[in-house]
């Protein structure tokens, strides 16, 4: 059986990650995921292109060099903020009654509900993608499985329509283009990463998909097996290492690092941890600063709380509060921070887990990282690509070393209305994104974590020292925070359930 490559790329606030994964049947490896910090995008949105591909040249170089292969197109996440949902319908007269329904009928009628649902403004609105929610014959109203095969006069379905800004997608546009790729597939990533961390029964009885990132949290109700609601706010995981640095006067590298490596929710739980002090050295003004772990718990929780209330009203505004029996999963990089889960469950009442990757939808044997909550919207991507059998983004080796012994000849992206280069047409470009139907995902089992070192971007000047209110101890800890939360926080009584 041919193999295939399929390449993603999750667009994030702080960080940008890829993905390459070998597709063989229905079977999906991934052999390749690494996250680099990402620049010029801002709650999930590409605001200055140029510059922002170059993190993204880099990540695909990278990838290339150690693959061997030549990364020709991906599959890009859309925004998750400024999405709107607005619901549409479709219905056809079958010419011959007394035939079965197929898969040919329903795919027609998706395609007449994107087709005819009146957009505001076509100039600056895109469909980002649509979810059936009910199909109905004659005889009754059920899902895609139940109409399927039946025999009636008409068919008629209802969707939900996520609709989003244009401009944003067209800045994706310009900086794949940019970075010398190609658009292979554009995906609403809320659909995705609910196929890849939610489990069957979640999806049947009820549950909220909190999915906290670095710029934006967003929020998806899945009831009787089916995406009823999505919404989202702008603050993230970012927003807490703003407050750090603001409050505490340091720079965002440093601000970032420490969250990462002693940040936790609930100061009242730390227990031993509370009379801990950090002693942040400048080594080259030789001056320093104390930080009480107690006290950046306090700046971590109220601008947690502030973000779960602000989940909370959504999840009021949707009409499920009531109907979520599996309550709430939470997921994305937001998710390692300490006693957050324990923290929702204080303000919610709901039942509250971490959503990992589910192990039995893929393998990654030798691919560290992947299977964290950070990972989840590019595991969503490459499960939600990989669906469409002729999508292969990646030439092998063999393909890459003879276009470089016989190239051809170099032609400058044909501009477009704006002077932009586009390496496609702009008519392929509407009808990638516009034609995208989000599909409803299954689910699988739960994965035990590892613990995992934080990042540390760049070097820095400062040290940071444990202390107590008294007497300083030993360890010393640079600012790249060679110890890892799980080991600092052993004692802190974290209930956080387990993958």
């Amino acid at each position: 059986m041919q193999e295939r490559y399929i390449a993603t790329v999750d667009l994030g606030s702080s960080k940008l990650a890829l993905c390459v994964a070998k597709i063989i049947g229905e079977n999906v490896q991934i052999i390749y995921y690494k996250e680099r910090p990402s620049t010029h995008i801002r709650y999930s949105c590409v605001f200055n292109p140029k510059k922002a591909a170059g993190p993204l040249r880099a990540a695909i170089a990278e990838a290339e060099d150690e693959l061997q292969i030549k990364i020709l197109q991906v599959a890009v996440g859309l925004p998750r903020y400024n999405v709107h949902q607005e619901t549409a319908s479709a219905r056809i007269d079958r010419s011959d009654p007394s035939s079965l329904i197929g898969d040919d009928e329903i795919a027609a009628l998706k395609g007449i509900a994107l087709d005819t649902y009146p957009l505001s403004d076509s100039d600056k609105e895109l469909i980002y993608g649509a979810v059936p929610q009910s199909f109905s014959t004659d005889d009754f109203i059920g899902g895609e499985d139940d109409v399927v095969g039946s025999t009636s006069d008409s068919l008629s379905g209802n969707f939900k329509i996520f609709v989003g800004a244009k401009k944003a997608v067209k800045n994706i546009d310009i900086m794949l283009n940019d970075a010398g790729v190609a658009l292979a597939q554009a995906i609403f990533t809320p659909s995705a990463v609910g196929q890849a961390v939610l489990k069957d029964d979640e999806m049947t009885n009820g549950v909220a998909l909190v999915e906290m990132g670095g710029g934006v949290t967003s929020l998806s109700i899945y009831q009787g097996g089916i995406m009823r609601y999505y919404a989202s706010i702008p603050f993230g995981g970012k927003s807490i290492s703003t407050d750090i640095r603001l409050e505490c006067a340091f720079d965002d590298t440093l601000a970032e690092n420490i969250k990462l490596a002693f940040g936790a929710c609930l100061p009242d739980k730390l227990q031993t941890m509370s009379d801990k002090v950090l002693q942040i050295n400048d080594e080259e003004n030789g001056t320093y600063e104390h930080l009480g772990v107690k006290y950046l718990s306090e700046i971590i929780t109220s601008r947690c709380r502030e973000i779960i209330q602000a989940i909370l009203f959504l999840i009021q505004e949707s009409g499920f509060a009531d109907r979520l029996r599996c309550g709430i999963v939470l997921t994305g990089g937001g998710a390692n921070l300490a006693n957050l889960t324990n923290l929702i469950k204080e303000e919610s009442g709901y039942n509250v887990r971490v959503g990992f990757p589910l192990a039995r939808k893929f393998s990654s044997d030798g691919c560290p990282g992947i299977g964290e909550a950070e990972a989840a919207a590019s595991v969503g991507m490459i499960l939600e690509a990989s669906n469409d059998p002729f999508l292969n983004c990646i030439a092998e080796a063999s393909v890459k070393n003879e276009a470089e012994t016989n190239p051809e000849p170099v032609r400058d992206p044909e501009p477009d209305a704006n002077g932009q280069g586009n390496l496609f047409g702009s008519d392929d470009f509407d009808t990638v994104v516009k034609e995208k139907i989000v599909k409803t995902p299954s689910n699988g089992k739960k994965r035990t974590p590892k613990p995992k070192a934080p990042k540390n971007d760049k070097p820095s000047g400062f040290k940071i020292f444990w202390t107590n209110v008294e007497k300083k101890v030993g360890s010393v800890f640079e600012k790249g925070f060679e110890g890892t939360l799980a080991g600092l926080y052993d004692d802190m009584g974290n209930n956080n359930e387990e993958k």
